[in-house]
Order: C-alpha cells, then structure tokens, then sequence
C-alpha cells in the first residue's frame, strides 16, 4: 500500500469516527438576542406579526426581515455523489452537510441541506420551485448527468432567485484559476495550450465552456469519456445528441482531426491534463502522464481519490500536479469559489450567476494567489484564507452589476469588507465549540453514548 493509499484510509477511518461522535456537522442556533422570555414577543407573537404583515405588502420585504436573504438552499437527489455513484439521498446527507458547513466557514453563507427521493427532472424542477421562497439561491449538488443540465435550465430561467450548479461552474472556475496559475508558472499561453479533459461529466462540461470563454483554442481540445476520445463520429453520442447536446457540442468543436483511443492517446502530446472522472487510482496510467510535453499540468480530481497518485504523477514526468483533496498540495476544489461567490450574489440580491461571475471569482482567485505567492506547490490559496473568500464575492458581485444583475447597488469594497466580517463571525462561533476548555470533547462523549454530561475537564484524556 502506497503512502497515499495509507494517509487516505486513515483519514476514512477517523472521519467516522468523527461523524458518530457529533451526530453530524449542523445546527440551528438563533442569531438575534434573547436576553428573557420578554424578547419573545419581539421574536414571535404578538410582534412577528408585523413582520409578517410587512412581507404580505411586499414580498421582497422578506429578503430584509428573514434569514432568506442569508440562506441557501442545497439540494440533492443523491444521483451522482462525488465519486461515489447514485448512493441515494440519505447517503448523501453526509456530503450536502458538509456542504453546508463549508458553506458558513469559509463564506459566512447559511445553507440548508435538502436530500430528496424525487429524481425525475420535473420531480425536482417542481421541488425546488416550492420551496424558492424560503431562500435567497439554490445550490444544485450530485444530480447525474445529463438531467442536471436540465434541472438547470429550467430553474434558472423559472425562479427570481440565483441557481446553481455547483459540480458545473463551481468546480469549473477552480479549475480555470489552479490552470491560470499553472500556465503562468510553466510560462505556456492558454490559446497555444493543448489541453486534454479526462470524463465528460458536469464538471468536465462546465470546465470545456469557461475554457473556451478564458481563450483556451477548442481545435487544440481532446475530451476523453468512459467509451474514449469525443469527437463527430461517435455514433453512441450523435445518435442521442439532443439529449446529449452538450457533449455533442464538444465533439463537433474538438479533436477535428478525429482521433481515436483512450487516455493514453487523449494525453499523448498534450501540455494539460483536467480530470474529473472516476475515483482511482490507477484510471490514468503513468504511461499516459509519461507522453505529455515537458512541463505537464496534471489535474486530478476525482473525489474521495484521484485518478492517479500526486507522487506517480510526479514520477511519470509531471512538473505541477493538483487534487480535488486537502491532504495534498494544490487543491482544485470548488470550496474555493461557492462559499464567497454566493456571499457576494447574496449581498447584492442578484438574480442569476452568469459564467462572467465565475470567470471574476477564477481570476479573483489567481490575483490572491500571486499575492501569497504563486508557485508549484502553491497553485491557489488554501480554502480557509479570509481574503481569497471576499475578493471571491466582491469580484463576482461587481461582475453581475455591470451585467445589470444586481437588486442591491453595492460595492464591491462593501461587499469585500461585509463577507470578512461575516466569516469571522461564523469563526468565532464554531471557536466556542472546539475551545481550549474541552468544551467539544465533553459534548461529543455525551452525545456518543446517549447522555448529556457536563462538559469534561480540559486536558482530560481524548
């Protein structure tokens, strides 16, 4: 067993742990004072009443009277969970959970976690649309392809409020920033880059459009999926090219020379290496790694396991190498673009996320990178770096401002200078949980064995 192989099973291990003890990563706490039972009738009856009268005159009132103007919601059918497959909607609470997590820690963001057993498209388009009055946007997450490209659609163009897709443009613009950075470094142009994706996925799809938007040369494109290389003669695709349209876009517009083969072939020559696929490892051979150009850019982002090791990357001719995990150096994960890019949607009550907000938060993204220090070990900065998250969400507002999105005239300093101070509020609060004082441990031992202790000594042995 590889060093790799070795780190991540014990990080498999101490996670459940972890999530047995604490019943989960989530809870609702109040965030106005309750200095006694007399700020009830401020709260609830008789004077939430006024609140509630104030919204029925004006429902946008309710963005500035609720928590909706604050919360998201994140919705699953649990169809394609990470690399896990269709595991079901229980199964991925887990995952939506800790959505929600990264979502108040890393952008001051309050989301909701929404599994569903509904799994048609109009099943899910009608779910969503039911509930869009309880928030300020909706976070698509883990719907297969190809229904959530239709998911969507149809409720972006359906509700008032911003809906997105995370494992499309959230991973998309990390992706476009960690691949900034990396060209910079290797000194290679993104128009004169050959440049390979491996699966064609939503996220893989999501990357080819940002690409092409960012200047990357689609002739100089080679997608790979599970059945090998796109292009005009796949009959498997062209025969159900409407319900495959986006991948039938891509292979009308790459490998015009109609190259066949697999990953091998799909990487020989190439400068760049995007991959979101199927967890490995061992889906990319070193011997594919091994027939790039010199100076390879190597992605690997399958999620829980890359489709090959960092180190066999690295072995086989790799110069820069990247993950989806935070175990490795140079994560490409979307937890660097939705938690402030939805901070800064939200605070000027915008009403869609368009690909130039994700183009901004990618730049936004490589611009704090620099300022940290851009190198090969250091593609983009880490995922709890404060200043990345709000010049994330001021970069994305000011975008969707001058595209005429904004409900809210606000600045982008405002906006910059709102989201730090959210999330260190949202820091300090979770500081409370995990003190020095074995306030977490004595929590987690009641809740583990069924009693509800006082909290354990510090220093008492863990």
């Amino acid at each position: 067993m590889s060093q790799s192989e070795t780190r991540s099973s014990e990080i498999a291990a101490q996670a459940l742990d972890a999530h047995r003890r604490w019943h989960g990563k989530m809870q609702t706490l109040p965030k106005c004072p309750v200095r006694g039972i007399e700020d009830f009738a401020l709260w609830y009856t008789p004077g939430v009443a006024a609140a509630a009268r104030a919204v029925a005159e004006d429902p946008a009132q309710s963005f500035a009277l609720t928590d909706r103007g604050d919360r998201v919601a994140i919705v699953s059918d649990g169809s394609r969970v990470l690399g896990l497959g269709d595991i079901g909607p229980e199964a991925a609470l887990p995952v939506m959970e800790g959505k929600a997590l990264l979502f108040k820690y890393l952008g001051g963001v309050d989301a909701t976690a929404l599994c569903i057993d509904r799994h048609g498209i109009d099943e899910i388009v009608d779910f969503v649309q039911a509930i869009g009055p309880s928030f300020g946007g909706v976070n698509l997450e883990d719907i297969a392809t190809p229904k959530c490209f239709r998911v969507l659609e149809r409720l972006q163009a359906a509700l008032p409020i911003p809906v997105w897709h995370d494992d499309q443009q959230g991973t998309a613009a990390a992706a476009l920033a960690g691949l900034l950075g990396a060209l910079e470094i290797v000194g290679k142009a993104m128009a004169e880059s050959r440049i390979t994706l491996i699966g064609a996925g939503a996220a893989n799809v999501s990357v080819y459009r940002l690409l092409k938007a960012a200047g990357a040369d689609p002739a100089k494109m080679r997608v790979c999926d599970s059945a090998g290389l796109l292009h005009q003669d796949r009959v498997d695709i062209s025969a159900d090219r409407e319900r495959l349209r986006e991948k039938w876009t891509i292979c009308r517009e790459t490998n015009p020379d109609r190259h066949r083969g697999g990953i091998v072939e799909a990487l020989a020559g190439a400068d760049v290496c995007i991959a979101f696929s199927a967890p490995g490892p061992g889906l990319i051979p070193p011997e594919a790694i091994a027939g790039m150009t010199r100076d390879a850019i190597v992605f690997a982002c399958a999620n829980p396991t890359p489709e090959i090791w960092p180190e066999a990357a690295r072995q086989a001719g790799a110069r820069i190498v990247a993950t989806g995990r935070s175990d490795f150096a140079n994560q490409v994960n979307n937890a660097l673009v939705f938690p402030g890019l939805f901070r800064g949607v939200l605070d000027i009550r915008a009403r869609r996320i368009s690909d130039r907000a994700a183009l901004a938060a990618a730049r936004a993204l490589v611009g704090r990178a620099r300022a940290l220090g851009l190198g090969e070990q250091s593609l983009l900065p880490p995922l709890d770096d404060i200043a990345a998250a709000a010049a994330v969400a001021g970069a994305a507002a000011a975008a969707l401002a001058a595209e005429g999105e904004a409900g809210i005239d606000r600045k982008a300093e405002w906006v910059r200078e709102a989201t730090t101070a959210r999330i260190l509020a949202a820091r300090a609060a979770t500081a409370l949980i995990a003190g020095p004082d074995g306030l977490a441990d004595g929590l987690a031992g009641g809740l583990s064995d069924g009693r509800h202790n006082a909290p354990a000594a510090s220093g008492q042995a863990r």
